[in-house]
């Protein structure tokens, strides 16, 4: 049986893991095919299909959004994109700077809580374009501010914290047209985490092409839910650990094993909507 891990994050966003030792890990593992995932960000997509072609496994590209529809928070996996689409790499050039100035509106908070944190120490941690959260609890440990991520979190950084920032989200309508536009498949990370069920119907009208029912903090109860609103909605399935590495509560990869024919069904997918646009029909 061969199996795939559709969920996974590097250090291109706020995963601690290299694309080669991500894909090291996964050729450990025995996976058949890996996806990345990474917020806003399409970097490390080059690297990790370099490092998978080396270690044998099939490489799926892909990226995270943080969408929303109805103020409910809605995390949108995009799958099979062209990672040189235009629109979408100036949309992830957009949500980039967006995520860049709210590490600055958090530090500032520290700072006025006189915790001396300086916005270039956490930029230089993150060395990357798409810097979260996750990166000012590691400089806040480092600083010797916190003593784990963990802690970071709880007195500073979770939601209603006094150096939490929301976040601003692109409609969830507008994230799926872009990973179409793209040549992608749209799918909802973990519903179970975002409480997504009520804008399932409105997202499957805007297109939504699957729904992300096997995840690391998806109990088998949760899991069996979203596969039978799959099957309601005609959508397809996909599954992950969300591994980050040796942060954000540690999911690893390994956690999740999705069988590889939900892989199959995806790449059939965009291989039925290339030959309806090729036809003429969209």
């Amino acid at each position: 049986m061969k199996f795939a891990d559709l969920h996974l994050h590097t250090h291109f966003s706020d995963g601690t893991f290299t694309p080669e030792e991500l894909t090291g890990h996964g050729q450990r593992l025995g996976f058949a095919a890996l996806a990345l995932t990474d917020h806003d960000s399409v970097e490390g997509c080059a690297p990790m299909a370099a490092a998978c072609g080396a270690a044998g496994i099939e490489f799926i590209p892909g990226t995270e959004l943080t969408a929303e529809h109805d103020n409910i928070e809605v995390h949108l996996l995009g799958y099979l994109m062209d990672t040189q689409n235009q629109k979408l790499l100036a949309e992830i050039g957009r949500f980039q700077a967006v995520r860049q100035n709210r590490i600055r509106d958090m530090v500032m908070r520290l700072n006025h809580l006189n915790v001396p944190l300086e916005v270039e120490t956490v930029f230089a941690l993150a060395n990357c374009k798409s810097p979260g959260r996750p990166h000012v609890a590691r400089a806040l440990v480092k600083a010797g501010f916190c003593k784990t991520s963990d802690e970071a979190f709880e007195r500073f950084l979770k939601k209603s914290r006094p150096a939490w920032v929301p976040k601003a989200k692109m409609s969830a309508l507008e994230g799926v047209e872009l990973i179409h536009q793209a040549g992608g498949l749209a799918v909802m990370a973990h519903p179970g985490l975002n409480r997504t069920d009520e804008i399932i119907p409105a997202l499957v009208n805007a297109g939504l092409d699957g729904i992300e029912c096997f995840h690391t903090k998806h109990s088998t109860k949760t899991a069996e839910r979203y596969l039978e609103i799959a099957d309601k909605f005609n959508l397809l399935v996909t599954g992950g650990s969300d591994c980050h590495g040796f942060s954000k509560g540690k999911p690893l990869i390994g956690s999740v094993k999705l069988p590889y024919e939900h892989v199959e069904k995806l790449k059939a997918k965009i291989a039925e909507r290339k030959t309806a646009t090729t036809n003429g029909h969209k």
